[in-house]
């Protein structure tokens, strides 16, 4: 199983970013997907998930009406389209999964939002 993210990098408040995270190993269109960040002297904490088919969706309050999570199984991958972002979304973030009851994380990316 692997997991590759991108499309981090440096932007301003009020920017906007798109992650994607790259599968391959397993069945993807069997698994939910999530995003997580952790900033600087903090947990690692859950920012949003997608079902399989991609017909339910969750966010952390902290982001929600700001970011969207998506997937296209064709793919095998799964996006965070981040808007609004604020210098507090400055974090790695990871995609992960569960496959047979073993997690696997991708390896982060980092997202700094700053003027």
């Amino acid at each position: 199983v692997q997991l590759v993210e991108s499309g981090g990098g440096l932007v301003q408040p009020g920017g906007s970013l798109r992650l994607s995270c790259a599968t391959s190993g397993f069945t993807f269109s069997d698994c939910a997907m999530r995003w997580y960040r952790q900033a600087p002297g903090k947990e690692r904490e859950l920012v949003a998930i997608i079902g399989n088919d991609g017909g339910i969706t969750n966010y952390a309050d902290s982001v929600k009406g700001r970011f969207t999570i998506s997937r296209d199984n064709a793919k095998k991958t799964v996006y965070l389209q981040m808007t609004s972002l604020k210098p507090e979304d400055t974090a790695v973030y990871y995609c992960r999964t569960t496959v047979r009851l073993t997690r696997y994380w991708g390896q982060g990316i980092q997202v700094t939002v700053s003027s």
